[in-house]
């Protein structure tokens, strides 16, 4: 009986320990102490691979005739290997470059970009386990919460925009086969891009889902309704709506409500909020008492990180750029979920406004796989935001 008695202590520690064993992600101060088997690797233009040990290795002298492998070989030719040959990728208009190729299993933790030219066309897209529909598929502008090609501040937990147009993600996106991520430049001239994705290779436990993100634009609204997303197929919980919102009218404009339809809902959602600007955890029409004027605000969770003001010449529109994360309170559903947004303003006698706005929207979540289809993205003139 002793023995027994021994031999279920032993176990009992054993799968103890064994549940301890950090595997390198979900990082936080109070983990930030803890080790770990898992592998740390980046994939830059310095090291197209990601392996270990082949960072900088691009020649200004030899490799000046292959496409993409010695950009700034002009400013190295002095210094030579390792001094800062190839730090950008240029795509040509028209073109895709898959910008990295890894394999699993691991996740993304990081990733770091600045992309010249128009924002919203060059498009990102991302593809787990060898899909063969990606499971993002964004203008790069818009995932990064920059829909009118001009920089503003975001701060934000999931999402940082840093001067000068320096975007960065810290979406964690496991992967266990494999991970492609590509950018596509839709515009005529060619695009220089910098970046790295920061990721680790380790063991991805069996609840994790994967990540996702849809754009969408309605230019008009249609019944005054936009629909966010639709079709979700699968289980998972969405955790993110950036909106930039280009108001065709003269008043407020935000007072239309967000709707969850999840899990067989159809007329009425489980979930309604009470308005525009309450989603996106503001209030009275984002306005600064002091100034009656709309008021930028950037926090962890959500933001009205970016307004545009009519200049009186071109620029005779206001349009608006807000998110919100889900990340401590995420929208689960076990088997689908469609997500609208009200596009309502105010009439002269506090009647509700139908409008007609232009909303176009980026949505995050994760999901098991396989997900549905997704929308034909729109044509190049359809995502265009217009201006001079």
């Amino acid at each position: 009986m002793k023995n027994i008695f021994l031999a279920l202590l032993c176990i009992v520690a054993f799968a103890g320990h064994a549940q301890d064993k950090f595997n390198g992600l979900d990082m936080n101060m109070s983990n930030l102490s803890r080790l770990s088997d898992a592998k740390s690797r980046s994939i830059s233009p310095e090291n197209f691979t990601g392996a270990k040990g082949k960072g900088g290795m691009a020649d200004p002298k030899t490799d000046t005739a292959r496409r993409n492998a010695a950009n700034a070989w002009w400013a190295a030719q002095d210094l030579g290997k390792g001094w800062k040959v190839n730090p950008y990728i240029e795509i040509k208009g028209g073109e895709s470059f898959t910008i990295a190729e890894m394999e699993g299993p691991g996740a993304i933790q990081h990733i770091w970009m600045t992309p010249t030219g128009n924002w919203r066309f060059s498009i990102i897209r991302f593809y787990w386990d060898d899909e063969k529909t990606p499971s993002v598929e964004v203008p790069i502008g818009d995932f990064f919460g920059m829909a009118f090609n001009e920089f503003a501040p975001l701060n934000s937990l999931a999402v940082t925009v840093n001067p000068g147009s320096a975007f960065n993600c810290y979406w964690k996106m496991p992967f266990r086969r494999k991970c492609k991520i590509t950018v596509e430049n839709l515009a005529k001239d060619p695009i220089r891009l910098y970046y790295q994705v920061d990721y680790t290779l380790t063991t991805i436990g069996n609840d994790e889902a994967y990540f996702h993100a849809q754009f969408r634009r309605s230019n008009p609204t249609q019944g005054s309704i936009h629909t966010l997303v639709d079709g979700i197929k699968g289980k998972g919980h969405y955790v993110g709506t950036f909106i930039a919102w280009n108001v065709n009218n003269n008043a407020w404009w935000g007072e239309g409500e967000v709707k969850f339809y999840m899990d067989g809902d159809s007329d009425f959602p489980t979930i309604n909020g009470t308005g525009a600007e309450d989603y996106f955890c503001g209030s009275y029409n984002f306005e600064n008492q002091k100034t009656k004027q709309y008021q930028e605000y950037s926090t962890a969770y959500a933001g009205l990180h970016q307004v545009i003001r009519p200049n009186g010449l071109y620029l005779s529109q206001q349009a608006f750029g807000m998110y919100r994360w889900h990340i401590l309170d995420p929208i689960r559903f076990e088997k689908d979920l469609r997500v609208t947004v009200q596009d309502l303003g105010w009439r002269h006698d506090w009647r509700y406004y139908p409008q007609k706005s232009d909303i176009a929207s980026v949505v995050y979540w994760y999901q098991t796989e396989p997900h549905a289809p997704f929308p034909k993205l729109p044509s190049k003139d359809d995502l265009e935001w217009v201006k001079w």
